[in-house]
C-alpha cells in the first residue's frame, strides 16, 4: 500500500495511491474518525492500516471524483510525515564506495555512524529546495532509502528488527558541505530549510519484502549520478535498528535514513555541487521517484 499526504485547494488530506498510479483515494474523507495525519495513524498502531484496508475494500461505493478520489496530476504532494516528532536519524557512510569517495579506505566505518537532520528541513515531492546561496556554495545531494518505525522498541534484536518497520520512503539528504567543514559537525550543514525532501509516499512494509536488495538511482538534470543497490549496505537495516535501539527507545513515526551510495557531487573531481535550476530525481525500486528542483 502506498500512503500519501497531499493538498488540494489549500486543504491537506492523506490517502492511498491506486496501483495504476493515476489516482489517489482520499481515505480521510471516506472513513469515520480516522487520525488527523499519517503520523497520528502510525502512532495509533496496527488498527490504522486495518481501517484503511477496510475502506479500500469498499471503495467502489464511492465515485471516482472529488472529494473521494483525485487524479494525481491534480494534487500537490506533501511529505508523508511533514512534521516529524523528532529529528530524522541518518546513517553516514553506509556504502563502501561512498566512504572511499569522501576520503579513503581508512574512512570505511567499523560501527554504525548516526547524525540527525532537523524536522524543519522536511518538504515533499515536487516542492522547491532553496539554494541557500547566502550561506553555502557547496550544496550536495544524497539519495537514500528511509524507513519509518511502526512500533516502540528498545534493545531490538536484529532477527526481529524488520517487524518494527511501518514502511519505507525516499529521502534526499541534501547537505551543505562547506558548513559541515566549517562547524566540524553535521547538524547545521544537514538541517537548512527544505533540505530533507521526503516521499513521494510511504510504501507499507508488507509490500517491500527485501529492503536490503533494492536498486537506487539519483539523476541530476537527467544525468545518472548515483546507481547502486541496498545489497551494498555496510550495515543492513536490521543492524541499524538494533544498534540505534540499544540505549534509546525507538518510537512509532521515527524516521531513519539508511545512507547514500557513491556519486555525490563532492565525490567528483572537480566537485559538482547543486545550483539553481537543477532538477533532482531519486528513484528506489518498489517505491517510486522523488523529484525536487533547486530554486531561489
Amino acid at each position: 500500500m502506498k500512503l500519501a499526504a497531499f493538498q488540494v485547494n489549500d486543504k491537506e488530506y492523506y490517502g492511498v495511491v491506486e496501483e495504476s498510479g493515476k489516482l489517489v483515494w482520499n481515505v480521510k474523507e471516506m472513513g469515520d474518525n480516522l487520525p488527523e495525519t499519517i503520523l497520528n495513524g502510525i502512532q495509533e498502531g496496527p488498527s490504522f492500516i486495518l481501517r484503511i484496508e477496510e475502506i479500500m475494500m469498499n471503495k467502489r461505493s464511492y465515485p471516482k471524483e472529488p472529494p473521494y478520489c483525485f487524479p494525481i496530476d491534480n494534487v500537490q504532494w506533501k511529505a508523508p510525515i511533514s512534521v516529524p516528532a523528532k529529528n530524522i536519524m541518518c546513517v553516514g557512510k553506509n556504502y563502501r564506495d561512498h566512504a572511499i569517495e569522501m576520503g579513503s579506505e581508512a574512512d570505511i566505518p567499523e560501527d554504525v555512524m548516526v547524525f540527525t537532520k532537523a524536522p524543519t528541513s522536511v518538504i515533499g515531492h515536487m516542492e522547491d529546495v532553496f539554494s541557500h546561496h547566502e550561506v553555502t556554495e557547496e550544496l550536495d545531494y544524497e539519495g537514500e532509502l528511509a524507513l519509518i518505525i511502526g512500533k516502540a522498541g528498545k534493545g531490538i534484536e536484529e532477527k526481529e528488527a524488520l517487524d518494527f518497520i511501518f514502511g519505507y520512503t525516499i529521502i534526499n539528504d541534501i547537505t551543505a558541505r562547506d558548513l559541515q567543514k566549517k562547524h566540524k559537525q553535521f547538524f547545521i550543514g544537514k538541517s537548512l530549510d527544505t533540505t530533507c525532501p521526503m516521499g513521494p509516499w510511504i510504501v507499507t512494509n508488507d509490500d517491500i519484502l527485501q529492503p536490503n536488495h533494492l536498486t537506487i538511482m539519483t539523476k541530476i538534470n537527467g544525468e545518472i549520478r548515483q546507481h547502486s543497490n541496498t545489497k551494498h549496505f555496510i550495515f543492513p537495516i536490521e543492524r541499524i535498528i538494533s544498534e540505534i535501539s540499544k540505549g534509546m527507545t525507538l518510537q512509532p513515526g521515527d524516521i531513519i535514513a539508511t545512507g547514500t551510495p557513491a556519486g555525490v557531487g563532492k565525490g567528483f573531481n572537480p566537485p559538482r555541487f547543486l545550483k539553481r535550476g537543477d532538477i533532482m530525481e531519486i528513484s528506489i525500486e518498489g517505491i517510486g521517484v522523488l523529484q525536487n528542483n533547486i530554486t531561489h
